[in-house]
C-alpha cells in the first residue's frame, strides 16, 4: 500500500532549502507584513476605506473595483490584492519551513501561524467595511496586523537559531528589563489606536464614527508610554554596557534608540503640524521597524544552539573484526 502524500510533504521529500533561502523567505513575510500595515494606513489616510462599499466583493455587482468608483475604489482594491502577495510571502515561509532538513516543527508551527493571521485579518477587515470603518473594528484590524508583524518577525529571528533549549546570554535581571521593553511596547501600540481612532483621517469622507475620546488626551497618554519605551530602551542599552553583554545584542539595543529617535521626532512634529497624511504615514512604518527592533532586542538576550542530527551506528563489517 503506497501512502498518499500531502503537497507539502511532497515538496519536503524533493527540496531542501538552504540556510540562505530559509532566511530570505522568512524575511519576505516580514517585509509584507509591513508592507500591508503601511498601504492599509495609505487606504485610511485617503480617504479609500469605502472605495470598496461591500466585501468580499468590492460592489454588490462587480467582484473588482469599477470606474465609478475612481480612485478611492482603486486604492482599496489595491490594497485588497496585495493580500495575495502577502499570502504568497507567507506560502513561501511555510513550504521552505517544512522542507528543512532535519525537521524543525518549532519553526513550522510559528510559520503556519502566520497564515491563520492572514485569514483572520482579512475577515475583520472585511467587518470593518461591513460596519462602515467602525473605529473598534479599525483598531482590531490594525492589532492584529501587528501580531502577523510579531509572528513574521519571530520566524524570521528563530530561521538563525537552532532548535535547542534556551539559554540567556545576560544576567536575569537584564533579562526581566527586556520584557519590561517588551510589554510598554505592546501598551503604547495600543495606546496608539486611541489616538487614530479619535483623531483626524477616518478612512472616508462621509461622517464616520469616531471612539469616545478626546484627541489631545489620547495623543498625551500615547507620549506618555513612549517616554516610559524611551526610558527602558536607554537603561537596556546602559546595562548592556555595564555587564559587557554580547556585541549583538548591545548593537540590536543601539539600532533601538535610532529607530526610537526618528519614530518619537515624526510623532511630534505630525501632532504639532496637524497630523499631515504623509507624517502620518510614515508613523505607521516607524511603528512597525520600532516592533521589530524591540523584538530583536528581546531576543537576543537568549540563545538557542544548533542541535546537530545524530548518525545511526554502522553495522560491523565482519570481514573487517579481529580474531
Amino acid at each position: 500500500m503506497v501512502a498518499v502524500l500531502n503537497p507539502l510533504a511532497y515538496i519536503a521529500q524533493r527540496w531542501t532549502p538552504s540556510p540562505r533561502v530559509l532566511r530570505r523567505a522568512a524575511l519576505t513575510a516580514v517585509v509584507m507584513s509591513v508592507l500591508i500595515v503601511v498601504t492599509g494606513g495609505a487606504v485610511r489616510l485617503t480617504g479609500s476605506g469605502l472605495g470598496c462599499d461591500t466585501w468580499p466583493k468590492c460592489t454588490d455587482d462587480s467582484l473588482i473595483a469599477t470606474p465609478e468608483q475612481g480612485l478611492h475604489g482603486a486604492i482599496e482594491f489595491g490594497n485588497r490584492m496585495l493580500t495575495y502577495v502577502l499570502c504568497a510571502a507567507v506560502g513561501w515561509a511555510i513550504i521552505a519551513a517544512r522542507s528543512v532538513k532535519p525537521r524543525r516543527p518549532g519553526l513550522t508551527r510559528l510559520a503556519w501561524s502566520q497564515f491563520w493571521l492572514v485569514m483572520g485579518n482579512g475577515v475583520i477587515g472585511g467587518v470593518t467595511v461591513l460596519t462602515d470603518l467602525n473605529p473598534w473594528t479599525v483598531a482590531g484590524h490594525f492589532l492584529l496586523a501587528s501580531a502577523l508583524l510579531t509572528v513574521t518577525t519571530l520566524t524570521w529571528l528563530r530561521t538563525h537559531e537552532g532548535d535547542g533549549a534556551p539559554r540567556p546570554r545576560v544576567p536575569r535581571p537584564v533579562r526581566k528589563l527586556a520584557w519590561a521593553l517588551v510589554i510598554s511596547s505592546v501598551i503604547l501600540i495600543a495606546a496608539g489606536t486611541t489616538v487614530t481612532g479619535s483623531g483626524r483621517h477616518a478612512g472616508d469622507s462621509s461622517d464616520v464614527p469616531r471612539m469616545p475620546f478626546d484627541y489631545v488626551t489620547a495623543a498625551h497618554v500615547h507620549a506618555v508610554f513612549a517616554w516610559v519605551v524611551c526610558a527602558l530602551a536607554v537603561a537596556m542599552w546602559l546595562v548592556l554596557r555595564v555587564v559587557d553583554a554580547p556585541a549583538d545584542t548591545r548593537a540590536r539595543a543601539r539600532d533601538l534608540l535610532l529607530v526610537l529617535l526618528a519614530q518619537g521626532a515624526v510623532g511630534y512634529v505630525q501632532f504639532f503640524t496637524d497630523t499631515p497624511e504623509v507624517l502620518v504615514g510614515v508613523h505607521m512604518l516607524g511603528s512597525c521597524l520600532v516592533w521589530i527592533a524591540v523584538l530583536r532586542v528581546a531576543l537576543s538576550t537568549r540563545e538557542r544552539p544548533h542541535t546537530t542530527a545524530r548518525i545511526p551506528a554502522q553495522p560491523t563489517d565482519p570481514a573487517l573484526s579481529t580474531v
